[in-house]
């Protein structure tokens, strides 16, 4: 399956390839031996350039994999992901790196020592930035294997065990294997090694609390960078100074040294260095008690991080797409396509017999036989293969539909989680600040109180779209179950003036509870209170102070009507088709701002259909909306 997946690769990138071809210039060899010399160029180069130019580097990868899939030239393939990997690793993007890497794995041959070594270590390590220290472990312990004699293979896996064991703060043993590495790097002379591990000598003395020893090797790693030409390292040593300077509470420095490393990290693309630099930052600013300009700082931290977050998941996106809706008929149209070429094969040899029979003066008769036979044979291979091209077109067709289908509920599965994201960031994020200041003690404790108190409607509107979201993921995945029972909404008003009570008094909204009572419904009690609880909700919000939201009942029929009405802000007519449709997934602000994600509606038209009943709504802009619902009447 990862062989098809990888070959699906290579046609979507066919385009990029022959352009990066272009680029490199030369005349491209034709027979095999020299193309293969060719290719192993193409990848040397590109695993000489990842580190410094890594769009580059990821052009001649890829031309080197078109290449070397023309002539199924295992090796070359699997060292073109082999780098690809390496590219994408040095721009942190490391799901997309593990899975080149795996990809390579499956290509290079058992007999190439060196390149398994590699592709094992750079494995280990990608699993190390995902946190997966056991897979890691595993990767790097193979890289050992496959290593042998080979001192600078040696050199690389002890940098990578020196990592791992920082990674999991096992510092004894993460600065006896960066010593070994050392000593393998020094014996191979490659500076590019040397400097990497300058670098974690440096940070494992930081951890140690050893500044002087972390300044030093600190240095001569920065001053490496230069020689190696490593932008990515440089970039990090930045933000490695700027820790340093933050442990000797030497703040003023600690900054310079992090928009160093911010700036550079940007000018190359390194996400994961600019999203350090800024915490760093952001440390710095809160001892120096300067908070505005930390908050400033906290804010591109979380930028930085939600765009590595989009980044990551829009190029995951786009593989699982590709995968998908290609994989799914990949099997189909190589056989369709096989079938073609033998019935083509079919028709020339047919040709030929009908030329050869022609031209034979001794058989004219057979050769006349033998000429109409092959004419209705060709016609009927003609025609079947006039059916097999309408089958594939119709296919096309089918694959095109599900590709925008899939499109279109990506796009809104992406909505709503980026808006609920926001939501339920935004009330941890002010109250983690809060506690903070707190800690600093830059707040004493009535100015506490009276932040955690305009704190709590925040925190349960958070926790409002919280439970929308699992009882409405939950409906999705489980479905709803229901448990009737008879139930007095007049009661359950008045639990929901004490659930909202702070909310009403915050704006000075006066409820109305006049549902009648002795007439019960026969529904889920849960499910009522979701759904009259985020009616209320809603009302409360859209509602300016000194407003009045109603609870009210009337008998029609066989059903109870249920109403929430509010005087608040409304709804414009054309708007209202919008509230219930998952597609266009229409919200606005309440009158203080607040941010709704339009769940708690889909959930309160589920829950109620569910239990039997219907939900409509009437409005008028600036004058108020009445949300009613309707629910059979208990017997």
């Amino acid at each position: 399956m990862r062989r098809i997946f990888s070959q699906v690769l290579l046609l979507l990138m066919i385009y990029s390839a022959s352009y990066a071809q272009k680029k490199v210039g030369g005349v491209i060899p034709t027979d095999t031996n020299g193309l293969k010399t060719y290719i192993d160029k193409l990848n040397h180069d590109a695993n000489e350039l990842y580190v410094s130019c890594p769009d580059s580097a990821r052009k001649l990868a890829e031309q080197a994999l078109l290449l070397s899939e023309k002539i199924k030239y295992n090796k070359g393939i699997g060292e073109s992901f082999l780098n690809l990997g390496h590219v994408y690793w040095s721009q942190s993007y490391y799901p997309i790196s593990l899975f080149y890497l795996k990809s390579a794995l499956t290509y290079i041959p058992k007999n190439e020592g060196k390149l398994l070594a590699n592709c094992y270590n750079a494995t280990g390590r990608t699993y190390m930035e995902l946190k997966n220290f056991a897979d890691a472990g595993k990767n790097i312990e193979l890289s050992a294997k496959y290593a042998n004699d080979d001192i600078l293979l040696q050199g690389k896996n002890y940098s990578e065990k020196a990592l791992l064991y920082t990674r999991i703060k096992d510092y004894d043993k993460a600065l006896e294997a960066s010593l070994k590495a050392l000593t393998f790097d020094r014996a191979a002379k490659d500076d590019g090694e040397i400097n990497i591990i300058y670098t974690r000598l440096g940070s494992i003395y930081r951890f140690k609390n050893q500044i002087p020893k972390a300044l030093a090797y600190n240095d001569s790693a920065y001053r490496m960078s230069f020689k190696t030409g490593n932008k990515r390292l440089r970039a990090k040593m930045y933000v490695e100074y700027a820790d340093v300077y933050n442990q000797l509470k030497q703040y003023d420095n600690a900054i310079i040294w992090a928009q160093k490393g911010a700036s550079l990290a940007d000018s190359i693309g390194l996400m994961d260095g600019i999203s350090g630099a800024y915490r760093t930052m952001m440390f710095a600013y809160e001892q120096k008690k300067d908070l505005g300009t930390a908050l400033a700082y906290q804010k591109k931290y979380s930028a930085a991080l939600d765009k590595l977050n989009t980044t990551d998941k829009q190029r995951n996106t786009e593989l699982i797409q590709n995968y998908f809706a290609l994989n799914a008929r990949l099997n189909e149209i190589a056989i369709m396509q096989q079938m073609g070429r033998e019935d083509k094969a079919r028709i020339s040899f047919q040709n030929a017999i009908i030329v050869t029979l022609s031209v034979s003066l001794v058989v004219v008769l057979l050769a006349l036989y033998v000429t109409w036979y092959n004419y209705k044979q060709k016609k009927q291979l003609n025609t079947k293969l006039g059916r097999q091209h309408e089958a594939l077109l119709v296919q096309k067709g089918l694959i095109e539909d599900q590709s925008a289908n899939l499109a279109a509920v990506n796009k809104l599965k992406d909505k709503l989680l980026a808006v609920i994201g926001h939501d339920l960031r935004t009330p941890f994020a002010n109250l983690r600040n809060i506690i903070s200041l707190f800690e600093n003690d830059s707040l004493d404790l009535e100015d506490m109180q009276g932040l955690m108190r305009k704190m709590g409607p925040v925190i349960k509107g958070g926790e409002l779209t919280l439970n929308n979201l699992l009882e409405w993921a939950g409906s999705q995945i489980r479905g709803i179950n229901v448990t009737p029972a008879a139930i007095d909404i007049n009661l359950i008003g008045d639990e929901m003036a004490q659930t909202y009570n702070y909310a009403l008094l915050q704006k000075n909204i006066r409820f109305q509870n006049v549902a009648i009572t002795g007439h019960c419904v026969k529904a889920d009690e849960k499910h009522v209170k979701v759904v009259i609880g985020n009616l209320i909700s809603n009302a409360i919000k859209f509602t300016d102070d000194n407003g009045i939201i109603t609870l009210s009942s009337a008998v029609t029929n066989t059903e109870l009507v249920i109403n929430v009405n509010d005087t608040g802000k409304g709804i414009a007519e054309e708007q209202l088709p919008k509230l219930f449709n998952l597609n266009s997934h229409f919200t606005q602000n309440g009158t203080m701002g607040e941010v709704g994600t339009g769940i708690g509606l889909f959930l309160c038209k589920e829950l109620v259909e569910f239990n039997g009943g219907r939900l409509w709504v009437t409005s008028t802009l600036n004058q108020g909306s009445t949300f009613s619902f309707s629910l059979p009447l208990a017997g």
